[in-house]
């Protein structure tokens, strides 16, 4: 009679992976053609062996997404995800030698393969860029650099977006598209370097990444000046942007009355959950049109749409924060009648001084009117009262906001201003 033979257990190694998002990734990185933007842009004269510059940028990419920290130990990252199996990349080709020869190879073509992974992912995903929302910020960077590349955006004076005047700055700006809310382009600038004067560099650069569509340029009240509306006129590119409040002419919001506007169907994002006891904010528009005349007296006058909205919303905080800023400064004004003519105040010239200081810091200088006098012991006094009729001026004036745009007319106020809401934050 034959035994049957024993079963044996034979010890099998387990090679454990983390696999996440990356097939995602791959291919996201694939339809985008990332690689071979990136391998036409950068060629290699010998492949044998080794991975593309293409190659390595997508895992990089991945890299990114994956572990967003510092780029170190890339090789080590790959050996503990499947690079190798999503990517076709053994891990130990992507060193700290491998990579920095992939990105030096990377960063003179940069803004041409930008270019053109924008230009695919518009085709690749039906991206709509006919209107695209402009906007600038600024980086303040630390530490000591005493020697400028001259190929890159130079560090400099300006005007900080984070109000850190003791730094210099560089200036970046990003094209988002309304579609989505996707960025598409990117640049940056010198620190010393006015915004404004970046938005006609911009416009041609993003006239080329549309191609032969015509698109609307959104931006914020500095993409309005002489300079760039005559640009984008002559390029027929078409903009629309806030006018800033310093260059609304005095009186224009006093004198409009909401009522004679259009109303528009439009409902803020915040007032989606809003219960029909606290109300939804309300919009109105009405057109005027607006002269823009040239820093030269030979330079031709032009004439844009100015679109006048009227927001519920902003009347009721505007209306508010005024009432804040006189209740603050009530205070203050009270408290220097008690203290004029003593210690604290002693002279005309003192309350007077602390008056101004007050009125300014406040922001109640169009309203505020105050009398200093001198008691027959030459103490000073103070008095001080609102003006009525410039509080009923300024309110008047709440809620109003205005967009100049060079749309055709056949666009209608309303249209333009809807347009405007629903861009990009």
């Amino acid at each position: 009679m034959s035994r049957r033979p024993r079963a044996q257990i034979g010890a099998v190694g387990r090679l454990e992976k983390q696999l996440g998002s990356l097939p995602v990734i791959a291919d996201f990185s694939r339809r985008l053609d990332i690689a071979g933007i990136v391998d036409r842009a950068c060629p290699m004269r010998d492949l044998a062996g080794s991975i593309s510059h293409g190659q390595v940028v997508e895992a990089l990419i991945a890299n990114r997404l994956t572990s967003p920290k510092a780029m170190v130990a890339v090789a080590d990252w790959a050996h503990g995800w499947a690079v190798d199996e999503v990517y076709g990349i053994p891990p130990d080709a992507l060193n700290d030698d491998r990579l920095g020869r992939a990105l030096d190879a990377l960063a003179p073509q940069v803004d041409q393969i930008v270019g053109s992974i924008g230009a695919k992912a518009i085709d690749a995903f039906g991206i709509d860029v006919t209107q695209i929302q402009w906007d600038m910020t600024s980086i303040s960077p630390y530490g000591a650099y005493d020697q400028i590349d001259d190929d890159h955006p130079a560090p400099g004076w300006g005007h900080p977006k984070d109000r850190r005047t003791d730094l210099k700055q560089i200036q970046a700006g990003l094209g988002v598209t309304r579609d989505g809310g996707i960025p598409v382009f990117h640049r940056a600038y010198d620190g010393g370097a006015g915004e404004v004067a970046q938005v006609v560099d911009t416009m041609d650069a993003l006239r080329t990444l549309a191609g032969t569509r015509m698109f609307l340029l959104v931006g914020d009240s500095k993409l309005i000046s002489y300079t760039n509306v005559t640009a984008m006129a002559k390029a027929d590119i078409t903009f629309l942007a806030p006018l800033a409040a310093s260059r609304v002419p005095d009186g224009l919001f006093a004198g409009l009355d909401p009522a004679q506007a259009a109303a528009v169907e439009y409902t803020a994002e915040r007032d989606e959950n809003a219960s029909i006891f606290r109300g939804r904010s309300t919009y109105r528009v009405t057109e005027d049109t607006m002269d823009l005349a040239g820093p030269r007296k030979k330079d031709p006058v032009i004439t844009v749409r100015r679109i006048l909205v009227y927001s519920t919303a902003n009347a009721q905080a505007q209306a508010k924060a005024r009432a804040l800023r006189l209740a603050k400064a009530h205070t203050d004004l009270d408290t220097l009648t008690r203290t004029a003519g003593t210690r604290h105040h002693p002279t005309a010239e003192a309350v007077t001084a602390k008056a101004t200081t007050i009125a300014r810091h406040r922001r109640v200088v169009a309203c505020l009117n105050t009398t200093v006098a001198t008691t027959d012991d030459s103490k000073p006094t103070f008095t001080w009262s609102f003006d009525q009729a410039a509080l009923n001026a300024e309110a008047a004036a709440d809620g109003w906001y205005a967009l100049l745009t060079n749309l055709p007319a056949e666009i209608d106020a309303t249209e333009v201003s809807l347009r405007y809401s629903a861009s990009p934050p």
